[in-house]
Order: C-alpha cells, then sequence, then structure tokens
C-alpha cells in the first residue's frame, strides 16, 4: 500500500501538472486499480457491433483484455478475456460470432453466458490422471464486469459502487450523445494508431480547444476549426467529461487574422485542395455546431468534425505507450452518398489524418522531453486560473485542470501542498 503521495501537486485549482504522473511506473499501476478498475465507466464499445446472438468483440479496459458478447436470447455481457484455467487469452480474434467461448491452450470452453462448459478428459485416460473428484465446474464462470449501454454505447464497470451510468456520464454528456446517437448506427470502418506516450496525456490533448486552432494548420486554413469562432468547453458538475464544440463560418476575417498574426504559418489564406468536397458539411443536427469532441472520463472520445462521426478509445499499453483504436459509422438510413462522404472525411483523423497525425506527434514528444523531469510541472493556465467551470471561448485548457481534479480524487492524491513554480 502507498503510504504518502509519490509526486506533488502544488496548486490547489490543478493549474500545475507534475511531469512524474506520466512517467511513473508505480503510479501507473495503481492507475490501473484506482481509476480503471475503482468506480468509473468505461467505453467498451457500440451495440451496433454486436448485431445478433453470439457476436462478440474484443476490447480492454485500461489495460485489462476484455470480451463482449451476446448470449442466446442477445443480452449483453462483459468478462476479463482470460481462461480461468492457466490464464492463457481466451479469445483472440478482434470480432466475430461463436457458440461458445473456448481457449486454444487447453480447449476450455464456456457459454456465452460465461459458464464453464467443457474440460476435455475431465476423468483423464485409462484410469490414470483427469481431474479431482471434488472439482465443479459449475462454479467456475469467467470475470464478468457491470455493464450498461447508453444509446447503444456500451459501457463496464469492475466497481460495486460506480454510480449509476447516468448519473455518472451527467446531463451534459448525455445530451451530447443523445444528440449523436439518435437513430441506428451503421459502423464503416476501424483504423489503430499506436502512440508512444502516456495515456493522460492524450486525454490532455482531447481537453485542450486552444491547442485545435493552433497545431493543426489545416483545421485553421480551411476554417473547420479556428480559436475565433462562436464555440467552448462544456464541462460536466464535475468537471471530468468536457465537449469541445465550434460552429463553422462563424469567425471574423479580421479579428481572425489579428488573432493568427505572429504565429508561424499556422493560417494560410488561398490554400486549396484538388478535391475541395472533402470540406462540405451537410448539416444533420438541429443546431449550428458543426465539430463535437466529448471527452469522458477516462477512456473515449466521440467526434463529430463536419460529418466525420467515430468514436476514439484509449487503450493503455504500459507507462509509456497507447493504442488509440477508431470506430467509425453512420448512420443506418445514410444515402450511399452520404456514406461516401463520411468515407472521405475519415481522412480528417487516424494515423495518418490531415488534421488528428499531429496530436499523436505531440504526445510523443511531450513524452519524451518530460521524462526525467521528475521535479518539474507543467503549466496550465490559458483560460485562467482558481475555479472550474464551463468555458465560452476556445481559447482555454480549463477541461485539463477538471480531468485532475477527478484523477486525483480517485488516486488519493493531495492538491496545493507545495509552493507554485
Amino acid at each position: 500500500m502507498r503510504n504518502e503521495p509519490p509526486i506533488t501537486w502544488p496548486a490547489s485549482d490543478f493549474s500545475r501538472v507534475p511531469y512524474a504522473a506520466y512517467s511513473d511506473p508505480t503510479i501507473y499501476e495503481d492507475e490501473q486499480a484506482r481509476v480503471f478498475r475503482g468506480p468509473t465507466w468505461n467505453y467498451l464499445g457500440l451495440e451496433a457491433e454486436l448485431p445478433g446472438p453470439g457476436d462478440f468483440i474484443t476490447t480492454v479496459l485500461g489495460d485489462t483484455p476484455i470480451l463482449v458478447s451476446r448470449d442466446e436470447k442477445g443480452t449483453l455481457n462483459a468478462f476479463v478475456n482470460r481462461c480461468m484455467h492457466r490464464g492463457m487469452l481466451l479469445k483472440r480474434e478482434r470480432c466475430g460470432n461463436a457458440k461458445n467461448h473456448t481457449c486454444i491452450y487447453h480447449q476450455w470452453s464456456y457459454d456465452l453466458k460465461g459458464g464453464l462448459i467443457g474440460v476435455p478428459f475431465p476423468k483423464g485416460a485409462g484410469g490414470h490422471g483427469g481431474l479431482p473428484a471434488d472439482f465443479d465446474r459449475k462454479t467456475i464462470r469467467l470475470h464478468a464486469l457491470t455493464i450498461e449501454s447508453y444509446r447503444g454505447v456500451i459501457f463496464g464497470t469492475f466497481s460495486d459502487s460506480a454510480e449509476p451510468l447516468v448519473d455518472y456520464l451527467g446531463a451534459e454528456v448525455r445530451h451530447e450523445l443523445d444528440r449523436l446517437f439518435h437513430k441506428p448506427l451503421k459502423v464503416l470502418g476501424y483504423q489503430r494508431q499506436r502512440i508512444f506516450g502516456n495515456w493522460k496525456l492524450y486525454n490532455d490533448n482531447v481537453r485542450d480547444p486552444n491547442h485545435g486552432g493552433l497545431l493543426h494548420m489545416f483545421h485553421a486554413t480551411f476554417g473547420l476549426y479556428r480559436l475565433s469562432q462562436t464555440g467552448g468547453a462544456k464541462l460536466d458538475a464535475r468537471g471530468r467529461h468536457n465537449i469541445t464544440w465550434n460552429s463553422l463560418g462563424t469567425d471574423d476575417a479580421k479579428i481572425t487574422d489579428k488573432g493568427y498574426e505572429g504565429t508561424k504559418k499556422v493560417l494560410q489564406r488561398g490554400f486549396q485542395l484538388a478535391d475541395m468536397s472533402m470540406l462540405r458539411y451537410e448539416r444533420e443536427f438541429p443546431d449550428d455546431v458543426s465539430l463535437v469532441i466529448l471527452s469522458v472520463f477516462p477512456n473515449v472520445v466521440f467526434q463529430q468534425i463536419a460529418n466525420s462521426l467515430c468514436t476514439r478509445q484509449i487503450r493503455c499499453k504500459g507507462i509509456g505507450e497507447m493504442e488509440l483504436y477508431w470506430t467509425y459509422f453512420g448512420y443506418d438510413d445514410d444515402s450511399e452518398t452520404m456514406t461516401a462522404h463520411r468515407c472521405k472525411q475519415a481522412n480528417l483523423v487516424g494515423p495518418g489524418g490531415l488534421i488528428s497525425m499531429e496530436d499523436g506527434e505531440a504526445v510523443e514528444q511531450v513524452h519524451r522531453t518530460v521524462l526525467h523531469e521528475r521535479d518539474k510541472h507543467a503549466r496550465v493556465e490559458i483560460g485562467g486560473k482558481g475555479a472550474i467551470h464551463t468555458q465560452e471561448s476556445l481559447v482555454t485548457e480549463v477541461p485539463i485542470r477538471g480531468f485532475y481534479r477527478y484523477y486525483c480524487e480517485l488516486m488519493g492524491f493531495p492538491a496545493g501542498q507545495a509552493a507554485a513554480e
């Protein structure tokens, strides 16, 4: 057990983030227990990925492998993806359909509800070997998670003390999920992106509206996202989740040019694409919002960039490595033209995306740069210090402070006990 915090958080408003939080292996292991296996709800997948009985997907919760499947009655179940015999990974496929779950190592098999149904040679062979007389397969089950689905989005938790999912999400997040998942989905495809950086650095990135119009030249140049546009960052009541949003075409040219004055070629007037149709936004929601980056603590981002829709799941691979798992989707009633348009706009994001490839590079550069700076802290002050609340501007990074306020609550790290730099 940890007797004292291994790092200090010198600012009580979380405007200082210790770099050691990104590189301490003891902290990483503690996070797996206190955050991912703690009283949080973690994104596991979409119901649209498992449309029928026997369908399954494999995913992760933190760095724990998870198997999600539908039983014969169509009920969703989620288990640790681990055979109860010797700990072998039970399902290795990304997805599929199965009548049971059978371990390739020793062929132990489980029904779709997680109960053990078969062990080869239980009585041995020729009167020798086999299982002991008191072996009772009815008592052996896969380690189950508690799962709930909201608007077809599947969340899971290991904790018996987690608050109800609807309360965990909060009214602001539920509103955005109601908006985005308002009708049946059609999954369009997947991408995976390996990033050599700590998982929290990506959470920092998606809770930083300020970087979106500065790091991403494509965003600023073609007007998909500029810091001078109408937008902001909505936080839930506890500050742990964030909704960054903006509206296309709401910036004033003079204000925009003045704001970007002196930046290094971020905004390039006059640039064109060979195919400008990629930038087209077909309005499909009852509002003027053209971009939403909804970040739900601790492991998922829901995206609308124009007509490109996807989820981004953060998958831990260790203290300095993570995977982003992108699931692109549209709606069942999309026309062929709209489906083609969504697929074209999918090129904006992902590992080679015209926008988001810079995010992975930024995360890796920060991770490498601060790796040995254990006694130094990041300065998180854009948008102001003090109270953590919803922001009415994109020039802010207050949501990062909201993330760490809840993170420290889970981790038991006190804040404000040392002088800031």
